[in-house]
């Protein structure tokens, strides 16, 4: 009974954190469109006005973070679903029940004058599990019906930038690339001064991901669970080379040209006497305001967004959290995305709206036999693949540099 009741608890578990994700996921695709309807609008506005106006940024801005939380917790979901198991499995039949499924006991059971039955089998029951005389058949162990996975990342720096799509192989824009402003106080009858703009035609080439898992065509057909699994890795090997790629690509060969690559560098104080990891931080803020520009996050290792959390006074006392409540992962009104895709010992401060990422071809799963020899062998091929392009409209809106010297 109690096993029938932890059974139908576990069931229910598994419901629910299906449920929960439909909604997560149909909440994410709710944002998408509004994001895409904001992010068209962002490049008209660049097109007409030379940049993204300030109520267009915010909306974006406020849709990036809620995006950020909505992955965040779907990936919370997801790793429950991938760790919880279920109920015990049924095996081979026990001692008892081959006694009262056997003729000798039928037999008995029939005459009202018999005083015992006596079972014969055909093995002696010890500890062992294995060799002659063993029970290993009649201990059958608890089968979980799910793959455990191990701990994935959860994935943050897609959601920082702009989205955005196109059927090209290739993202043209012109950025401005200098400024010369005679514009000034002008005598009656005297010329005005002359305005120099320079521009720079920049262009951006679309990028393949993929990989390949090969598989038995009978073991996906027999262990459909098996095949799903094999899909939600495949997808998450792509997003995790995209995310690297979108963060650190190093713009040679294959790769995209990514956020560090492209970032200003952090011109500041280092960490050192009287100066502070949130000092700097608040350092390459000043940076970027200077350049005119607003930052809405920054992205740090969770090694050094725990030293921070940790800053105590002389006292003793954590400046930064109150133990029992935890504190919201906010630093100088910049959201803190904790990744562990930037190394220790590095930042990154940016403005999400200052780049956008292209999908030409959205991640999918496809399965085939038709590769080399595999239809003759019963194998099936499982890709994942996608393409994209990334932008960076304006690489003085993201600081990237290093705590120490």
């Amino acid at each position: 009974m109690n096993m029938n009741i932890e059974r139908g608890r576990k069931a229910a578990e598994r419901v629910d954190a299906h449920n929960e994700m439909k909604t997560l996921t149909d909440a994410l695709a709710a944002r998408d469109a509004e994001i895409k309807a904001f992010a068209s609008k962002a490049g008209e506005e660049i097109k007409t006005l030379g940049q993204v106006s300030t109520e267009t940024k915010t909306a974006l801005e406020a849709l990036s973070q809620k995006g950020t939380d909505l992955a965040a917790r779907l990936a919370e979901v997801e790793q429950r679903l991938v760790t919880r198991g279920g109920g015990a499995s049924v095996g081979a039949k026990s001692a008892g029940q081959q006694m009262i499924e056997s003729e000798q006991f039928k037999a008995f059971a029939s005459r009202a004058d018999a005083g015992k039955v006596t079972l014969s089998t055909k093995a002696t029951i010890t500890s062992a599990t294995t060799g002659t005389g063993a029970a290993g058949d009649l201990v059958v162990p608890d089968r979980r019906p799910d793959i455990l996975a191990p701990a994935v990342r959860t994935l943050t720096i897609r959601q920082l930038i702009l989205p955005g799509s196109t059927s090209s192989n290739a993202i043209e824009y012109i950025r401005e690339s200098g400024f010369t402003n005679g514009a000034g106080m002008v005598a009656e009858g005297a010329a005005v001064g002359s305005t120099d703009i320079t521009f720079e035609e920049v262009t951006t080439n679309v990028r393949a991901i993929g990989h390949m898992v090969t598989a038995s065509r009978q073991i996906l057909n027999d262990a459909p669970m098996l095949a799903s699994y094999i899909d939600q890795r495949a997808s998450y090997g792509l997003k995790l080379v995209e995310e690297n790629q979108i963060l650190a690509g190093d713009g040679t060969g294959q790769n995209l040209s990514g956020l560090l690559t492209n970032a200003t560098e952090y011109t500041g104080a280092q960490v050192g006497t009287g100066v502070t990891k949130v000092d700097v931080i608040r350092k390459a803020i000043l940076q970027c305001r200077l350049a005119e520009l607003v930052p809405n996050f920054v992205a740090l290792n969770p090694t050094d967004w725990a030293e921070i959390e940790t800053l105590k006074d002389a006292n003793g006392q954590y400046l930064w959290v109150n133990l029992q409540v935890g504190g919201t992962m906010i630093l100088w009104r910049l959201n803190v995305i904790e990744t562990t895709a930037i190394p220790a010992g590095e930042f990154l401060v940016g403005a999400g709206a200052a780049a956008q990422v292209f999908d030409r071809e959205q991640a999918s799963v496809e399965i085939s036999t038709e590769h080399a020899d595999y239809f003759a062998k019963n194998l099936v091929a499982i890709k994942g693949y996608e393409r994209l392009a990334l932008a960076i409209y304006r690489p003085e809106a993201f600081i990237h540099g290093e705590f120490a010297a």
